[in-house]
Formats: C-alpha cells, structure tokens, sequence
C-alpha cells in the first residue's frame, strides 16, 4: 500500500510541476500586462479598460508624427541644449535616449551578436553585441567595443576586445538578446 501512495503521489507531483510549467509564464505575462493596461486606465482617468493604451499610442503617434516636421527639429535641438546644462537630468536624458535608438531607432546598436574569449587559459567566452566598431578616438585602432548585457536584468558591461577575438554570430540579434537574458535557458534550437 504504502509503495502504490509513494506512486500515486508522485504522479500527482509530476502532474503539477507541469501545470505550473505551462500556467505560470502565461499568467505572469498576463499579468503584468493587465496591470500595465489598469495604471493607464487610472493614471488616464478612463472607466472602460484599455482605454488608456489606445489613447497613449494615440499620443505616441501625434507626437512621433510631430516630431517628424520640419518645424519639431529646431524646437527639439532648442530643448536638448537647455536639457544638457543641467548635469545629472541631462546625463538621464541623453543616456535613456540613446538606449532607445540602440534598440528602435535608426542606428540600431544591438544587431551584430558576437562572441569573444574572456579567459583563454580556461576558454571562457562571453556573447554581447558589437556597438561601436571605430575607437580610433580612443587610439584603439585595432578593437571594437562590446556590450554584453547581464541576465535577468537590465544592466550589461562594456568592453573593449580586440577584433582578431570577435567571432560573429550567425543568428538574429533578437535570438541572441532572448539567449543572453534567459541565461541561455531560451535557446533558438528549442523551437
């Protein structure tokens, strides 16, 4: 009796690790999706939901198109030489502008996934994404600057590595972001 309960609760275990497996990442997402969507329903006043988003993207797409005029460029420049003489709002600023253009802007930075050697006596190698492949203004001629963005988190390190350790990946850039944030438990062969 006692060997056929150890079975029993062991299925039963098993039947719940992979429940949770499959409902916990669909319920988180949802969740933090739902909330997102009621903080902008508050945050707009709105008492039906999802009114919130359709008026933020609307606002996004005014003022991109805005933004777009031949009248925003000399408006905008104005704001950023004002925004870069206050010391530390500028350095917010600027910073979380050029991490948007790294990512949806015209001069994309995350899009050469490569890989390098970290320690070659052991052949540790790291993965990151080559963001500036001219350092001829820091007199490094003969490297290229490497962002390699930490797991699980929203901070990564810079480095500088030579261009003969570089060994460029062949696989999409948003394959290789998905592969470093998991912590390589989201592969691209899993699929």
């Amino acid at each position: 009796m006692s060997f056929r309960f150890k079975r029993i609760s062991a299925k039963l275990f098993s039947y719940f690790v992979q429940g949770l497996l499959l409902l916990a990442p669909v319920y988180i997402t949802g969740y933090i999706i739902f909330n997102l969507l009621s903080s902008l329903d508050e945050h707009f006043y709105f008492h039906f939901r999802g009114t919130g988003l359709v008026v933020l993207l609307a606002i996004i797409m005014v003022v991109g198109f805005l933004g777009s005029s031949f009248l925003a460029v000399p408006v905008l420049k104005i704001f950023e030489e004002g925004l870069s003489r206050l010391p530390l709002v500028g350095l917010i600023y600027f910073s979380l502008k050029d991490l948007v253009e790294a990512f949806v802007g015209d001069k994309k930075k995350f899009n050469q996934p490569v890989l390098f050697t970290i320690n070659k006596e052991n052949g540790i190698k790291k993965i990151g994404f080559i963001t500036q492949s001219d350092l001829s203004f820091l007199s490094l001629d003969g490297d290229v600057m490497v962002y390699c963005p930490h797991s699980y988190a929203f901070s990564g390190e810079m480095m500088i590595v030579p261009k003969s350790s570089i060994i460029h990946l062949d696989i999409p850039s948003s394959d290789a972001m998905k592969m470093i944030i998991s912590g390589g438990v989201s592969l691209t062969q899993d699929k």
